[in-house]
């Protein structure tokens, strides 16, 4: 039996253990967003039974991205409370800084799709290197990242968002 990811289905809703990588590279930070959508998001994805969140993220890059990656340091902690599917979501979710190990396997710029041996059955990603300067003219999730992301320090930012 597969390891599952640490997605807990409720009678009241969903908690959900995820991480997410910031990649910041010549003042664009890398994105993703199912195709036909217009909201964006970190790459990265649900935590397995038994695995670190650096663990998960390095997985879950080289699976949704196919690109290997280093966490470099945690850079915020957030506690995420939204309706996901018609379901109220208790999310926890972990942002490290990541670095890119090997420049050859993902383009450095742009829009990309990620590979169709990688395609997830799910929906197709489409992964975007947005400038800084315009994430406040897009929907990014979670909403304060577009405000902290100018100001990350070197101490852990924690922050609870509740969506209205």
């Amino acid at each position: 039996m597969p390891i599952q990811d640490l997605l807990v289905k409720m009678a009241e809703g969903i908690f959900s253990y995820r991480v997410a990588g910031i990649m910041i590279r010549n003042g664009m930070v890398l994105l993703q967003h199912p195709v036909n959508e217009a909201s964006y998001a970190f790459p990265g994805g649900h935590v397995k039974l038994g695995e670190t969140s650096q663990e998960a993220l390095i997985r879950e890059f080289k699976e949704e991205v196919g690109a290997d990656i280093t966490p470099a340091r945690l850079v915020w902690f957030i506690e995420n409370f939204f309706t996901w599917s018609e379901n109220h979501c208790h999310q926890i979710c972990l942002f490290y800084l990541v670095d890119l190990l090997d420049e050859t396997q993902i383009p450095l710029e742009g829009h990309f799709l990620i590979p169709d041996e990688l395609e997830r059955k799910i929906s197709k990603l489409e992964f975007c290197w947005i400038p800084l300067s315009m994430l406040g003219s897009i929907e990014v999730y979670p909403i304060d990242a577009q405000e902290k992301i100018s100001n990350i320090s070197n101490d852990i930012c924690h922050w609870v968002y509740h969506q209205v």
